[in-house]
């Protein structure tokens, strides 16, 4: 009983991988607007009825998606940084892999950063596998503070607002040993980062350079020594 129920279980996981597998086909050719259970069905030689026994809806379709997609990212990602040994060529590895991947699955990086799905409200599960991308990024700056290869940031006049967010990122990421001034930095530069990509992505800045990749590098390069990452 124990194998039919294990052989079962490998043919339910397959066929919701081949369902995944064909939404993002559809996502690439229709966008998330043209997403829908019907034409998965058709596709897959099924009755939406029985789609609907592995997804109960286009929601839950759309989460699975967008797990799917950040889980991709951050492994991606974490590969990236893997590759290199200094803290500032990690961080660059993490920022050109951001754009890499952004460009290789343009419609599922729209998933993630682009226009959000008319009706859709993402739920809970997707927020940890969201939050492995900030959470790499600062990673790599705190490991750099905590090494001494970091310009120990300068003390800031904060307005009492900006310093109330502060210790709220502080406490939301956990990271109370190191300057406030360094994680405001460091979620500063995460935000610049994924606003540069976008802006190349979705055709912003076309015609704006000879070469959109050399600006891009220029500008993660302002990023890094922005955060404080030492050149040597």
């Amino acid at each position: 009983m124990a194998a039919i129920r294990n052989a079962r279980e490998r043919a339910r996981s397959a066929l919701v991988e081949e369902i995944k597998a064909e939404a993002f086909r559809q996502l690439s050719a229709h966008g998330s607007a043209g997403l829908t259970i019907r034409a998965i069905a058709r596709e897959l030689g099924m009755v939406p009825s029985a789609l609907y026994r592995y997804f109960p809806s286009r929601e839950q379709l759309l989460t699975a998606m967008i797990i799917d997609s950040y889980t991709a990212l951050a492994d991606h990602l974490d590969a990236a940084a893997a590759t290199q040994e200094t803290h500032r060529n990690r961080w660059l590895a993490v920022c050109r892999g951001v754009r890499e991947w952004a460009f290789d699955r343009p419609h599922q990086y729209a998933l993630l950063y682009g226009t959000t799905v008319p009706g859709y409200q993402a739920p809970q599960d997707t927020i940890a596998p969201a939050a492995r991308i900030p959470a790499l990024l600062l990673g790599i700056a705190c490991d750099a503070w905590r090494a001494g290869q970091l310009t120990q940031p300068a003390e800031e006049p904060w307005s009492d607002e900006v310093a109330a967010n502060a210790a709220t990122l502080a406490r939301a990421t956990g990271l109370l040993d190191v300057p406030p001034s360094l994680l405001m930095r460091a979620v500063s530069a995460y935000t610049q980062l994924f606003g540069a990509v976008s802006m190349e992505l979705f055709g912003h800045l076309d015609g704006a350079f000879d070469d959109d990749a050399v600006f891009f590098d220029h500008s993660i390069t302002l990023l890094a020594d922005l955060v404080g990452f030492r050149t040597s």
